[in-house]
């Protein structure tokens, strides 16, 4: 099935929990169906320093990632890299890898939040967390029917505009890479993975002083 993962800003004056309210309500108001939670989750690994060479090589950082979509399956995913999904042990592993793999545990991300079904669509509205703060919002909107990710944009952005208003996305970068082949839960989670550094560069961003 097609998907788009986007993020969208705090609606002005309020926070991130009632921007998340006014996105389920314009839903709910549609006709959308409240059918459960989600929660897709992201920890940062970079490469042990013990394992960098003298020839002034920079560490690489993997995300490893999981969605409740799929609880049976672990995500891990390179930066500009490939994506490998992996059962669900593939943490226990990580745990035996920490001397070429070492957590990086202040950086862990998650978005949670409600699915909703409409018609042919999944829709899921996430609070996005790090440590115990509120960062941003997520909405995941996946037409189901089609697995040809570019033939069913244009519907897409359609059903998206009609709760998103301005704020429905472009096209996502991995649709483009795609063109005629068929959309898989990697490409979902490669979203959700420059989703969640978008948001931690924004917090990393200082916030200019009152002059």
């Amino acid at each position: 099935p097609g998907c788009s993962v986007a993020q969208v800003p705090v609606a002005e004056g309020k926070s991130v929990q009632q921007t998340v309210e006014l996105l389920t309500r314009r839903l709910e108001l549609l006709g959308a169906e409240k059918q459960g939670t989600f929660c897709v989750d992201c920890e940062t690994y970079h490469t042990a320093a013990s394992t960098i060479g003298s020839q002034g090589q920079t560490g690489k950082l993997m995300y490893v990632m999981h969605n409740s979509e799929y609880p049976l399956s672990c995500f891990a995913l390179f930066e500009n890299g490939p994506c490998l999904i992996a059962d669900a042990n593939f943490d226990i592993l990580m745990v035996k890898l920490k001397g070429f793999f070492q957590n990086a545990k202040a950086n862990k991300i998650e978005s949670r939040g409600t699915r909703y079904q409409y018609c042919d669509f999944l829709v899921k509205v996430g609070t996005v967390t790090m440590g115990p703060s509120a960062r941003g919002i997520s909405v995941e909107v996946e037409y189901c029917p089609c697995v040809i990710a570019n033939d069913c944009w244009n519907l897409l952005m359609e059903f998206m505009q009609s709760f998103m208003g301005n704020h429905t996305p472009g096209i996502p970068s991995v649709f483009g890479t795609k063109h005629d082949s068929i959309y898989s839960p990697a490409d979902t989670m490669v979203q959700y993975m420059e989703l969640f550094n978008k948001i931690r560069k924004q917090q990393q961003v200082p916030v200019a002083g009152i002059r």
